[in-house]
């Protein structure tokens, strides 16, 4: 057993035997499948804190010879696929966690030949009827270590794009960045190694370079927060193992839902995991995200302003999904062209959810909308916006207390801001200006659009996760009056609609004229039995 050749299962045992554990093994078998049927080569990219070096860490559990984990995996959900069995400690395993060998490594410009001497180290140890020369390319050794002995190799990196990074941020010199590439080339574009590789798995937080690093790994399989395919339930929590893990520890599902779902990948839902762990863990929805990465990112990029994207911006804000093109991002962090590179750029952050059905993309839920919120309050661009958010929670008390005209008010606002560059008449836009005007209630409320209700479909409808405050429900018009607003909304009995909720109603009806571009509104209050 090694550091990097073969090493044990102790990192992946001290993690399954936590208190709130999920049980990912079934990842195993689909990752079999993987490498067997199509390609041995596989690059996985998630979010910061989204359980990638976990995943690692049980691969390596898996694989590797320098342990027995027939015991830990006895009882997992991937022992019992037949397939299971195949590779359960037979094969060697490499294993370089890129980041915290970079951090350790005081010698940075010597950072790549350090880990290959090492590992050559490791191999000449393991393998001394090989003569192993730990000076030669660590390439060469496996190539000769393979063609003598026939052994074959799992290679996993994780954080492959730490010097990606660090280059950009102009941490670390050309130099050792070309060294870095020739590494990574000489590992996987040599022919000649192929049939020594068992498999290469690496993780990082974006995808692989197009420009300079894609020549070294284009024969890679991605897995994205574009598209993950098989693999998607695997590197993150389901909304399954979430409500499990939440109804074992009596904490409020839904609740956590509100705050941490909203990315998905084919059909699955998927939440951050370490926001889910931390919030049962202190018994406290609240957000994490900002402990683990800033806002900054999203305003050093918003505030790039290309054509379009601060109306964007403002539409996904107030709660709206807009389309974005995925595919002429390069991957990078720099050289961005358009706002779809940023949108897709911040879908890989994790700071954007997409939806590859309509190609679209979306804030998440409320703990990433924290973040976004935060961001705006630093670009000068977004003043008003601001602004209006800022008001938001003035304008729920007003509410509360009856006053028409302060709601009538602050939508006059935001439906100017919701709606530059297109139709005021789009009826669209008025929801997103009551979202926005709102966004502060979204800290007590569930907010739900066109929910089916009574005898008809309520345009909005605010449900308090607290039964201390009163439910809210709006009915929109245009060019008619907000009386007729508020009547459809007691005559079609909208709030039949809350059937587990009884208790104070607020009843608000609006009107849009188009004519003066102004709104009018009427509150009224209703007790709900």
């Amino acid at each position: 057993m090694g550091i990097y050749l073969n090493p044990g299962n102790e990192l992946f045992a001290q993690i399954s035997k936590n208190k709130i554990y999920v049980d990912k093994s079934g990842m195993i078998p689909a990752l079999i499948e993987v490498f067997e049927r199509w390609n041995q080569y596989v690059c996985v990219s998630r979010p910061r804190r989204f359980g990638k070096t976990v995943i690692g860490n049980m691969l390596c559990a898996y694989f590797s010879k320098g342990c027995n984990s027939k015991e830990l995996f006895k009882n997992s959900i991937g022992s019992k696929d037949p397939i299971f069995e195949k590779y359960l400690n037979k094969v060697n395993v490499i294993k370089i966690d890129l980041n915290s060998e970079y951090q350790n490594i005081e010698d940075k410009e010597n950072f790549i030949s350090i880990i290959c001497k090492r590992i050559n180290k490791e191999l000449a140890n393991e393998f001394p009827e090989c003569k192993i020369d730990i000076a030669d390319d660590l390439p060469y050794n496996l190539i000769y270590i393979y063609t003598q002995t026939k052994e074959k190799f799992v290679i996993i990196i994780d954080e492959y794009d730490i010097l990606v990074r660090e280059v950009v941020s102009g941490n670390i010199s050309d130099e050792l960045f070309n060294k870095y590439l020739a590494f990574l080339n000489g590992l996987f574009k040599n022919t000649t190694l192929q049939p020594a590789i068992t498999l290469a798995y690496l993780t990082g937080i974006l995808p692989i370079i197009r420009e300079k690093i894609q020549s070294k790994l284009n024969n890679f399989t991605e897995y994205t927060m574009l598209g993950s395919n098989g693999l998607a339930p695997y590197i993150g929590f389901t909304a399954e193992e979430t409500k499990a893990i939440c109804d074992k520890n009596n904490f409020n599902y839904e609740e956590c839902k509100r705050w941490y779902d909203g990315y998905k990948l084919e059909n699955v839902e998927l939440y951050n995991p370490r926001s889910v762990l931390e919030s049962i863990r202190n018994n406290k929805i609240q957000s994490y995200w900002g402990q683990t990465s800033t806002y900054e990112v999203i305003s050093d990029y918003i505030g790039m302003n290309f054509d379009g994207t601060k109306d964007e911006v403002i539409k996904m804000i107030s709660g709206d999904y807009i389309d974005v093109n995925v595919t002429s991002y390069k991957n990078t962090m720099t050289g961005f062209k358009t706002r779809d590179d940023v949108f897709t750029y911040l879908i890989h952050l994790g700071y954007l959810a997409y939806n590859s059905k309509k190609e679209q993309c979306y804030i998440p839920n409320r703990e990433v909308q924290g973040e976004w919120i935060n961001a705006l309050k630093i670009c000068a661009d977004y003043s008003t916006t601001n602004k209006i958010i800022e008001a938001s929670k003035q304008l729920l008390e007003e509410t509360f207390n009856g006053n028409e005209d302060a709601v009538a008010k602050s939508l006059d606002e935001s439906h100017i801001h919701v709606t530059s560059n297109r139709s005021y008449n789009n009826e669209d836009a008025l929801h997103c200006a009551i979202y926005l005007s709102y966004i502060y209630a979204l800290n007590k409320y569930n907010a739900y659009r066109e929910i089916p209700a009574g005898k008809g479909i309520a345009d909005m409808t605010y449900v308090p996760v607290l039964p201390d405050l009163p439910a809210l429900i709006f009915e929109l018009k245009h060019n008619g009056i907000a009386e007729t607003a508020l009547n459809q909304i007691k005559e079609k009995k909208y709030y039949d609609s809350l059937s587990n909720y009884s208790g104070n109603l607020i009843f608000i009806g609006i009107n849009y004229d188009e004519k003066t571009k102004a709104h009018t509104c009427k509150i009224e209050r209703f007790i709900k039995e």
